[in-house]
């Protein structure tokens, strides 16, 4: 029988059992059991974890467990530098691209108002989402814990919030993307980068007063935009969301590795 402790980090939390978040647990295995098998089988996805530490030394997920090993788990680190240590996943995706599933279709349409590439289907089975995440460098943004155990998604995170203007202040803050947001350059349908609209071409289809105004149009499905209420409305949408996604000093656990 081999008894391993186990101390998981920050939101890595929200997987356990209330008994084991915030300390250190023991834990027994009855045969050999990898670092990545042993994580998941305690409900936490890999997809959300950045570090490891077996006895203070930086591991793989495929080290086996020993009997008084303690393990440490960090989650991803989109901003923090940890390379002098081993990270389990490829480079934080520092122009960060999403897909998301299919019960997350107003947080696609708000991230696209941010500005940012997020591609959402609302008839995409798993298969199809693991697949557009490893392919395309996508960061999988669901509310489904088994799909990001998935082993070919390198990027993933779960989203904990079920209103979607919380949601967008909850990536907005997971993933540091305040100093990236671009609003409204790119189509809440289609998801493509507007380009300036041809007046000519958009001609009946504006309100006469926004003649002189800027106009934006998408390249796909042709829908124009315009900075009108609606404009202001969806800015402060934004402008809360980024205010709403500002970690807290007194609640953030320090992010630095340590034992459990």
């Amino acid at each position: 029988m081999n008894r391993v402790l186990f101390r998981f980090y920050a939101e890595l939390n929200d997987f356990l059992a209330d008994g084991r978040r915030g300390r250190s647990f023991e834990r027994e295995f009855a045969t050999a059991v990898s670092v990545k098998d042993a994580i998941e089988g305690l409900g936490v996805p890999h997809t959300e974890v950045d570090l490891v530490l077996v006895n203070g030394e930086s591991v793989e997920f495929a080290r086996q467990l020993r009997d008084g090993d303690r393990v440490s788990v960090y989650p991803v680190f989109e901003s923090i530098d940890i390379t002098p240590v081993l990270r389990l996943r490829p480079e934080p995706l520092r122009e960060p691209r999403f897909v998301l599933d299919n019960h997350l279709g107003r947080l696609a349409a708000y991230l696209r108002m941010a500005g940012f590439d997020a591609v959402y289907r609302n008839d995409w089975q798993d298969a199809e989402l693991a697949a557009a995440s490893s392919r395309d460098r996508r960061i999988l943004l669901t509310m489904d814990r088994g799909l990001l155990k998935r082993s070919e998604i390198t990027h993933g995170y779960l989203v904990r919030e079920t209103n979607p203007r919380r949601q967008l202040a909850e990536v907005i803050g997971r993933f540091d993307l305040a100093g990236a947001i671009q609003p409204f350059t790119r189509c809440l349908r289609c998801n493509v980068v507007l380009a300036p609209a041809d007046r000519a071409s958009v001609a009946g289809r504006v309100p006469p007063r926004l003649e002189a105004a800027e106009l934006h149009q998408c390249p796909d499905c042709g829908r124009v935009y315009w900075q009108g209420s609606h404009w202001r409305r969806m800015r402060q949408i934004l402008e809360h969301a980024v205010a709403a996604g500002r970690p807290s000093a007194a609640t953030n656990e320090p992010a630095h590795p340590d034992q459990p």
